[in-house]
């Protein structure tokens, strides 16, 4: 992790309003000096992957994916300096039993990127995997991604998100797409809870080397993500060595803390990155992480302060969404019945099987129709929501 003369980890905030390639560029150079500049990570011949967030086939003006023009900022960066660029992911999800990564590379624009900037697509699900030994007591092993272990540098290059069932997605789940296509499901059942997936999360990354986090939060995703909520413009782009502290600081903006994202809470207990915006230097544009006005929260997030309260913390509970599919927006594509890691989605009528849910929302999150939505199922639930509300006003 990136230390400034106070053995502080450095995390930089730079302002910038617009997809413009110019002054992407040039804000992620200005950036990147406050590291130390790029000659400290790249050389010359050196090949580096760009982890995107490629979560589905989704346009990048919908803030659901790292944008096309700020992947294509970076490769311009690398190529320059002389470096082989590869950019890759694994989408979520299924589509006639095929995973639609193929199909996200399209759609997203990154294909016509990596084409007209010299760069080569890495299709996860293609690419082969290599098994790395993991001990968290739930996995003994797992198979990842090839070229993350082929490339000389992993930059990863995430993308500004809320999520409706982990709050927020960021520098540190990002790298959930190491799993190649429908194996990702097989994670969500094997660790259900949350606690237990971010377990899940932490030894990726102990299993990997990633040199640099890059988040892509010029436009930010707010409210029901990681792709059912709406464009917020944040206009940052966040850069650091230590992807807890980026995420730290991200979600700092947010109004939250590390402790309201549990896969945040766990990286930092397993020594991952420095958690502690205290001890983190923000650098660039900003000397403290800015607040996002008006940043909407997921509706998860409204009892998330009171739940270590005794009785209060077990009432609340009441409060939890369910996912509900809407018919009259359904298109039929099964897209959440196929990536329901425990099948309890019926594939004729579309009704939830609430009794064996585990609640992970990747129905929610890979709908491309926005048809899953998340209701609570009593009044008590409804009038506490108001109640607290009320109070935080």
């Amino acid at each position: 992790m990136a230390k400034d003369e106070k053995n502080v980890a450095r995390v930089v905030i730079k302002e910038c309003d617009t997809y413009q390639i110019e002054q992407v560029m040039e804000k992620i150079n200005s950036g990147m000096d406050c590291l130390g500049g790029w000659d400290t990570f790249v050389k010359p011949g050196m090949t580096v992957l760009l982890k995107v967030n490629l979560i589905g086939p989704k346009t990048s003006d919908t803030a659901a994916i790292t944008h096309s023009e700020f992947v294509r900022a970076i490769t311009r960066i690398l190529k320059a300096r002389g470096c082989t660029v590869w950019i890759g992911d694994s989408s979520g999800g299924a589509i006639a039993g095929t995973a639609p990564t193929a199909q996200s590379f399209v759609v997203s624009g990154l294909k016509q990127v990596a084409k007209e900037e010299g760069a080569q697509i890495k299709n996860f699900d293609r690419e082969g995997v290599e098994e790395v030994l993991i001990r968290n007591g739930r996995v003994d092993r797992m198979h990842l991604a090839k070229p993350v272990f082929q490339a000389d540098l992993v930059i990863n290059v995430p993308k500004f998100k809320t999520h409706s069932a982990a709050v927020f997605t960021g520098a540190v789940k990002n790298i959930f797409g190491l799993i190649p296509g429908l194996k990702k499901a097989d994670y969500h059942r094997i660790a259900p809870s949350p606690k237990d997936f971010a377990h899940v999360i932490a030894s990726m990354h102990k299993a990997t080397s990633i040199g640099l986090h890059i988040m892509d939060g010029i436009t930010a995703m707010q409210g029901e993500g990681p792709t059912a909520g709406t464009v917020y413009k944040a206009n940052k782009i966040l850069i650091s060595t230590d992807p807890v502290a980026l995420d730290a600081v991200a979600v700092k903006m947010m109004g939250l803390d590390v402790d309201d994202v549990v896969i945040l809470a766990v990286a930092r207990d397993e020594g991952l990155g420095e958690a502690d915006v205290g001890k983190i230097s923000a650098v660039g544009d900003y000397q403290a992480p800015p607040r996002l006005e008006g940043f909407r929260l997921p509706k998860y997030t409204r009892w998330l302060r009171l739940r270590n309260y005794g009785f209060v913390s077990t009432a609340l509970q009441f409060l939890k969404t369910r996912p509900r599919i809407n018919l009259e927006k359904c298109r039929h594509c099964n897209m959440c019945v196929e990536s329901c890691p425990v099948q309890v989605i019926d594939e004729a009528t579309k009704v939830v099987d609430y009794a064996h849910c585990i609640e992970c929302m990747c129905c929610h999150e890979l709908c491309g129709y926005q048809a899953i939505e998340l209701r609570k199922d009593n009044v008590l639930a409804g009038l506490l929501i108001r109640l607290y509300g009320a109070i935080r006003r």
